[in-house]
């Protein structure tokens, strides 16, 4: 018997050494499987790209479930026999990674307009290299069995032609124009950020009631409403019905009298307030919408900074919160202020990354045109592309209550603003001279012309995430082989930030889906429900920290078991303890099972008896079960299935019965061979789930034709 298994089993002497044997092999790589006669060349494929982790620092516990169930995905393909792909890579995430980087530069004094564009890059790139060898160590540490020499980039030159050319072909189709619209500009940040980069923060504030000519309207806002000279209503309020749409009145209102002018809507709430509003086109989405519709006035009232403009007349340069309650006062004094609840709660949007508190603006911004037909994707819109392939099946969301919620994303998606006035990303591909634009792939030859100062969404490289990273625009082997992949693995909360975005631009670029299935895992919790953070400490946020104490193996029954699809998962270390333990009883079964076994010649196995017959018949009734649920990504269904049977079944009852068996030599053979069997089939089975420890017990039996457990069949119950 090997001498490793006379000594407890230590994750910390066996996963690093384990990892460098899985990835020295090479069969990370499909091609080396192909090649080495692991997988038959004409094999069924199974691709998935890791969800690329941002170059903004460590891995957290939600980077470390992704990497999991993933790996347990891989693993499973592989022992099938699949020609089997799993992609990394990192995402440059433009404005969170600069907004790290400024916050870093600014405690050296530093600020990034007074450096310049080109020292300020250097910095970041810095940082970002850095913080991708982190995370790259980090996924090794977690045992992802990743396909490293396909490692990819979002910022790196082969995703840069992908993106330049995915550019060009929406520009030259009409689907991405330059325009005046309104945006959510963050003041802060100072830049426009997207819808899906929003965090509302509710907010005990003041909700006024005006007086405004004849009606009453309310607002959190009273800043904004300078240049007011709409009042709203629904056309159905019995209220208002002697109002006709178009009226125009003389009210008094906070810089003197003005004209407004009587606008009816279905829009409006007849609910909210008192059902009437006035409506400030320049700094609300829906006011846009509306004034858009019927060809209103639109009027600027707060610049880029957050401060006031000359039409706030002696307000103009404050900030609007310094001149909220001074404006009110003025309306006190004209005796427009009807009412004040001090008490109002709303929601107020800011900026996930800066902080900052969204100001709406109009400006000329890039955008891609969603409701646009596109003669070469029959008469289609983006929109529409986006919700076929859902609605007809050819992607499946899982669990499945997610489609609707995906559904009524799509329905109501505005045009996508695409542009960023940050300096970290990909620059738009387009440039000017005098009157003259120019979109290519490179920069044109001739002197005078000047690019574009803003940069893409992080989101439009991300987009091109599943087809990018296997080399289109080229035409290579790999997407031939690879593309649409498998299925795509990641947080419920990314259905519109990448998902929605990578259907999108596969479907318009490629005229094919970008993956067959798509598994969303639930949020990682504390043991009390709470939402993991990093002021809960170390312990409660960091892999690794926990792997260090438990062990991968431990690490990863705690975070599959109980995990179904969709739903949040309550992490405690109770719970990795006791996996811990179960890697250990697994372990010691192993020692006695080769201790008693040894003289076992595996070329002339014996029949096992009738009652050994039976118990493994149970379990090739197991393995037939799991490998249905393992096909059906029932992953947390069949790693509980197992930790019983091995435990409570194969531990308790088995071997128990063998000792006996062998101990009075009734019928030792089979039992022996039973043993010899069971632990052969249950490494195998286990090994997706706790890879490190099957591995290592792996090597140390004595089989006919063995190799690396990684690149063993599936057992075959038939």
């Amino acid at each position: 018997m090997d001498e490793k298994l006379l000594k407890p089993y230590d994750p910390k002497k066996t996963e690093e050494r384990i990892y460098k044997l899985w990835e020295e092999s090479g069969f990370f790589n499909p091609d080396v499987s192909i090649e080495k006669g692991i997988t038959k060349p004409d094999a069924p494929y199974f691709s998935i790209v890791l969800p690329p982790p941002n170059v903004t620092g460590n891995l957290h516990t939600g980077h470390a479930l992704t990497l999991i169930i993933e790996d347990i995905m891989v693993r499973y393909a592989r022992m099938q026999g699949k020609n089997t792909l799993w992609l990394p890579g990192t995402d440059h995430a433009a404005i969170a990674t600069q907004t790290k980087v400024e916050k870093l530069l600014e405690k050296e004094g530093l600020k990034r307009k007074e450096m310049g564009r080109e020292e300020f890059m250097k910095r970041v790139e810095k940082f970002a290299q850095d913080s991708h060898d982190t995370i790259v160590n980090q996924c090794k540490k977690m045992g992802a069995s990743l396909d490293w020499s396909r490692e990819a980039f979002t910022l790196d030159e082969k995703r840069n032609l992908a993106v330049r050319t995915a550019f060009k072909q929406m520009y030259d189709d009409g689907l991405i124009y330059r325009g005046h619209r309104i945006v959510n500009w963050d003041p802060k940040g100072q830049t426009v950020i997207s819808d899906d980069e929003i965090v509302y923060e509710e907010k005990k504030n003041k909700f006024y009631t005006f007086k405004y000519g004849p009606f009453e309207i309310s607002t959190a806002r009273p800043e904004t409403k300078f240049g007011d000279k709409y009042v709203v209503m629904h056309p159905d309020d019995k209220r208002y019905q002697k109002w006709n749409h178009g009226d125009k009145m003389t009210v008094e209102w906070i810089n003197g009298p003005i004209e407004a002018t009587v606008i009816k809507d279905e829009m409006i709430d007849m609910e909210f307030g008192t059902g009437v509003m006035t409506i400030t086109p320049w700094h609300s989405h829906e006011d846009f919408a509306l004034a858009e519709k019927y060809k209103l006035e639109k009027e600027q009232i707060i610049d880029k900074y957050g401060k006031l403009l000359p039409v706030a007349n002696e307000f103009a340069g404050m900030k609007i919160t310094e001149a909220r309650e001074k404006i009110v006062d003025k309306l006190k004094e004209k005796g427009l202020v009807v009412s004040i609840d001090e008490n109002y709660v709303n929601r107020v949007a800011t900026a996930e990354r800066s902080g900052g508190i969204i100001e709406p603006q109009i400006m000329e911004q890039w955008f891609i045109d969603v409701n646009k037909k596109i003669p070469s994707r029959s008469d289609k819109s983006l929109k529409e592309l986006m919700l076929e392939p859902v609605r007809d099946g050819k992607i499946k969301i899982l669990p499945n209550h997610f489609e609707k919620v995906y559904f009524n994303w799509i329905e109501n998606l505005r045009d996508w603003c695409i542009s960023r006035q940050i300096w970290y990303g990909h620059r738009i591909p387009v440039w000017y001279k005098d009157k003259e634009v120019y979109c290519g792939l490179e920069a044109p030859k001739e002197k005078g012309w000047t690019q574009d100062e803003d940069t893409l969404d992080t989101w439009f490289s991300s987009g091109l995430w599943t087809f990018s990273t296997l080399g289109w625009p080229e035409k290579t082997e790999d997407l031939e082989k690879y593309h649409p992949t498998t299925v795509l693995e990641t947080g419920h909360d990314l259905i519109f930030f990448w998902i929605a975005r990578m259907i999108l631009m596969s479907e318009y670029l490629l005229g094919e889906i970008p993956f067959e299935n798509v598994y969303f895992h639930g949020m990682v919790r504390t043991a009390d429900g709470k939402k993991m953070s990093k002021s809960m400490g170390e312990k409660a946020v960091d892999p690794l920290t926990i792997i260090a104490k438990f062990g991968n193996d431990a690490l990863r029954m705690a975070m599959i078991i109980g995990n179904t699809p969709g739903n949040d998962l309550k992490l405690n270390e109770n719970d990795i303890r006791g996996y811990g333990k179960f890697t250990n009883k697994i372990w010691n079964a192993s020692r006695f099972i080769l201790e008693k076994t040894s003289d076992l010649d595996i070329n002339k196995i014996p029949p096992l008896d009738e009652e050994d017959t039976i118990s493994q018949k149970e379990l090739i009734d197991l393995i037939k079960e799991i490998s249905k649920e393992m096909n059906e990504f029932r992953y947390s269904l069949v790693a509980e299935k197992l930790y019983h049977y091995f435990w409570h079944t194969f531990a308790d009852i088995l071997i128990e019965r063998s000792k006996e068996k062998i101990l009075k030599n009734n019928n030792a053979e089979s039992a022996k061979t039973l043993l010899y069997l069971q632990l052969n089939i249950l490494l195998k089975v286990l090994h997706p789930f706790i890879p490190f420890v099957t591995e290592e017990i792996w090597s140390m039996i004595p089989t006919k034709n063995k190799r690396l457990l990684l690149v063993e069949s599936w057992p075959n119950y038939e």
